[in-house]
This record gives structure tokens, C-alpha cells and sequence, in this order.
């Protein structure tokens, strides 16, 4: 199941909502709700204003925010003229439908009212802004000790607990704060017990906090506020193991209705990436097929041909090209994925460059088999790890998948041919047989659960902070 990121509150403007009053203006509120499982539930509402065409609603709207769901939402305004919580009875004002992402990805969100779909709400317009709820302080203290009292050696340390107590010693964030380099702020630390028993007990020892320093602890939000672009690209394995296309036994065979595995998991990933991506273009990659006009095996084939622009717009842009390319290749062999690793890298690497964090990477490969190129692959991972990058391998069909396992971080740190260590986890691997029972957001929760942290970690070590996003200025 999905682990909520974090908790925000929307601020909602309003700007020339419709007159229903005879005699005064509209008492406006607004309503937010959510989609639950395909129905509309109410979470939160802001206070009513009187004779109000133009509110700035003071009362925030609280939800929840997971970056690896879709979360759609409904805000409804309403002229209010009685005391009763039911708005059966109320005139609607207009309302609008966007998900939490596109919201938390915008600086300011605004979107014209609409009475229903197609129908503007005269000049109707809402503004949302999101900020996110917490303590962002961190405090790092320098600690060193002496003279403390002998009680156990290290291989004494009991796991049930039962360790001897030395000292304690009570203080405030007050006085650590004293403690700057070069003049430590020192605590005697007491054992009560000695205390009471001998009279001429002085101290177990001495704690000397050398520094303490407060210091502000990004999260992933304060990141996609402050304007961090996620780049979404896309890999799809097209190797003969997958089976001929016109096959309904092939992973490439689209059902009756539409669908195969590949197409799903583009979509479940991409449904919720493409929220953080302003421009909605992205690449998209096949390997190892052979290629018109030469008929060339290909690791790293624009989807559209177009390897000057292998841009998609959206995600209905990667499906439309992945349908049509597939009657038009061989699909051959082997399963190469360093090529298209690779690909992405140069984009992330260009991007941090910049030394801001205003650009990260996320690749999906979809694959059917084992990888061909482990070896250059672990190179080509190791090597994006000290990059702005995530890499999630969704496994398709029913293949041994035990390469992929390796390659997530889970399973221990990856090391390159050379001992070289990956300078953080990047990878996550899925295979998909788990998921074809479950509901189709599942996947998505899954694969995409790493990504805020990996995110955090990787601009954590570079030390740069979110970019300051403009001031948002009263409508």
C-alpha cells in the first residue's frame, strides 16, 4: 500500500463567480472532494463569505498526498443561503476537476469554473495553492565525552536490554545552541542511583557538545513546489522471447479490448509521472528489434521513428506510437539496456550541470527476459547513481527475473565490474505477474514509492537547495 508523502492544505481564490442573489451577491463556499474508488467523497470545506463575488477563502482544505497515486479532486462552489450542511438545496456556482499532482506541481493552479462539462461558469475562475504542512528543522549536534564511568565492554551488550546505566544529564535547545566550534557547552552526566548512595559523587563523566546547528530538511515537496521538473522516459523491450505480435501469445499481442501488459504499465506509471512533467513530452525507446529502412538490430530506436524528436506528447502519445510501430519491426534480439540507460544519463548529466534542481529523470524499461549486457548495465547504473535518476524495470510474462532482483538496490549495494559502489539505490524492480489480479493503480503505488526519496537523496548530496519559486501575489 501506498505511504502518504505528506500532508498540504489548499488555499483557495475565487474571481467573478455568478450573481444568484436577488437583491445582494452570492455567499460563496467551496467544497473539495475526492474520488474513492470511482465515487465522489467530501473531505473538507472552507467557511462561507457574505456578499462575495471575488472570495479569498482564510480556511485551508486539508488531504493527503501520495506521489506514487493519481488523486482526483473536485472543487465545488456553492452560494449558501441557510444554516443546513446539505448543498442539494444551494445554487452551484461552478466547480472544476484536476488531480492533487497537477496542483502540487504549480506554483499557482488556476482554472476557469465550469456549471458542467463544457459549460463556463460565466468568467468564473478558482486559484489553488498548495503548501505543505511540517517542521522542516533539523538540529545536527557534535557530541564527544570523557571521563565517563566503566560499566561494560562492547561485547557485553545484552539485546534483551539490560544494559547498565551510566548518566543522564537534562538540557534545552536553548542552551545547545551556545555550543559553536571552538567552544563546546559541557553537562555533567548523573547517575541518580550513585548520587543517593555516596555523598562524595561528583559526575559519571562529562558530555561535551561541541556544536549544534539548526538546518532546514527538504522534502520532495518543497522540491516539485520549488519547481523541479520530473522528465519521464520511456524503454520498451522488443526482443523475439516476447513472442510475434499477431500472436495472442505473444506480450506484445493487444487483447480485444484494447490492452497487453506493456500497455499497462505505461500507463499506470506514466499517469501519475506526467502530472510533473509542464510540457507533457516525452521519449519514448524500443530495443532490440531490427529497424526499417536497414533492418539493423537497434538498443536505442525512437517509438516514432524520429530519432531527432523521439518526443510523445502525453501519455496517449506513447501508446499511439508503441501501436504503430509494432507491425512496422522484427522484433530479434538480445535484450540489451545500456544503450538506452545511457541515453537518458547524458540528459541527466547535462541537467546537473546546471547545478540546480530543476530537472530529474525517471526510465521505465518494460521487459519480457533476462539482460544480455548485465555487465555494462551495472556499469551504466553505478554511473547514473551519481545523477539525477531513478530507473524502474517493470517485468512482463513469466521469465526468470533474478538479474533485475540484483539490480535492485534492495538486495544490496550494486557494485560495477570494477568494485565501484552505486552512489545510491536508483533502481526498482516489479515483476508484473504480482499485480495482474490487483487493481491497476496498484502497480503504480508500487514501483513509483521510491522515487520521492531517491529524489531528496540524490539533491541531499549534492547540497542544493529547492529553487525559490516567485511570490504569489493576491488575484
Amino acid at each position: 500500500m501506498a505511504q502518504c508523502v505528506s500532508r498540504v492544505q489548499l488555499s483557495v481564490i475565487c474571481r467573478h463567480l455568478l450573481d444568484r442573489d436577488v437583491g445582494s451577491k452570492s455567499d460563496p463556499l467551496c467544497v473539495l472532494l475526492q474520488d474513492v474508488g470511482g465515487c465522489w467523497a467530501e473531505l473538507d470545506r472552507t467557511e462561507r463569505i457574505k456578499n462575495c463575488q471575488d472570495p479569498e477563502f482564510s480556511k485551508k482544505l486539508l488531504v493527503d498526498y501520495y506521489f506514487e497515486k493519481v488523486q482526483k479532486l473536485r472543487f465545488g462552489v456553492y452560494d449558501i443561503d441557510n444554516k443546513s450542511a446539505e448543498l442539494s438545496d444551494d445554487d452551484f456556482l461552478g466547480g472544476m476537476e484536476c488531480t492533487l499532482g497537477q496542483i502540487v506541481s504549480s506554483s499557482v493552479f488556476t482554472q476557469p469554473l465550469e456549471l458542467k462539462e463544457g459549460k463556463p461558469a460565466g468568467k468564473g475562475t478558482i486559484t489553488i495553492t498548495a503548501e505543505e504542512i511540517k517542521d522542516t528543522r533539523v538540529v545536527n549536534l557534535e557530541i564527544e565525552a570523557r571521563n565517563l564511568d566503566k560499566k561494560v565492554k562492547c561485547s557485553d551488550h545484552d539485546s534483551d536490554g539490560s544494559h547498565d546505566l551510566i548518566g543522564v544529564f537534562e538540557t534545552n535547545l536553548t542552551q545547545l545552541q551556545k555550543a559553536l566550534d571552538g567552544c563546546p557547552v559541557e553537562f555533567e552526566c548523573i547517575n541518580p542511583e550513585k548520587k543517593q548512595k555516596k555523598k562524595s559523587y561528583k559526575n559519571s563523566g562529562v558530555i561535551s557538545i561541541k556544536s549544534c546547528k539548526i538546518e532546514t530538511d527538504y522534502s520532495f515537496l518543497d522540491y516539485v513546489m520549488g519547481g523541479c521538473q520530473i522528465n519521464f522516459t520511456v524503454g520498451i523491450d522488443f526482443t523475439g522471447s516476447n513472442g510475434d505480435p499477431k500472436s495472442p501469445d505473444s506480450l506484445h499481442y493487444i487483447s480485444p479490448d484494447g490492452i497487453n501488459e506493456y500497455l499497462i504499465a505505461i500507463w499506470s506509471v506514466g499517469s501519475v509521472v506526467q502530472d510533473y512533467d509542464t510540457d507533457k513530452l516525452f521519449p519514448a525507446f524500443g530495443f532490440g528489434a531490427q529497424v526499417p529502412p536497414s533492418w539493423q538490430v537497434s538498443h536505442e530506436f525512437a517509438l516514432n521513428f524520429n530519432p531527432n524528436n523521439p518526443y510523445c506528447q502525453g501519455i496517449q502519445g506513447i501508446v499511439d506510437a508503441y501501436r504503430q510501430i509494432l507491425p512496422q519491426i522484427r522484433l530479434y534480439g538480445p535484450t540489451n539496456f545500456s544503450p538506452i540507460i545511457n541515453h537518458v544519463a547524458r540528459f541527466a548529466a547535462h541537467s546537473a550541470q546546471q547545478r540546480t534542481a530543476s530537472q530529474y529523470f525517471v526510465l521505465l524499461i518494460i521487459t519480457d527476459g533476462e539482460i544480455t549486457d548485465l555487465d555494462q548495465t551495472r556499469q551504466a547504473i553505478v554511473n547514473a547513481s551519481k545523477l539525477p535518476m531513478s530507473i524502474i524495470i517493470v517485468g512482463v510474462g513469466e521469465a526468470d527475473f533474478k538479474a533485475m532482483e540484483f539490480l535492485d538496490g534492495d538486495s544490496g549495494v550494486l557494485k560495477s565490474l570494477t568494485g565501484e559502489p552505486a552512489a545510491r539505490d536508483i533502481v526498482q524492480f516489479v515483476p508484473f505477474r504480482q499485480f495482474r489480479n490487483a487493481p491497476r493503480e496498484a502497480l503504480s503505488q508500487v514501483v513509483l514509492a521510491e522515487v520521492p526519496k531517491q529524489l531528496v537523496s540524490y539533491y541531499k548530496l549534492q547540497g542544493w537547495p529547492p529553487m525559490k519559486l516567485p511570490e504569489i501575489k493576491k488575484m
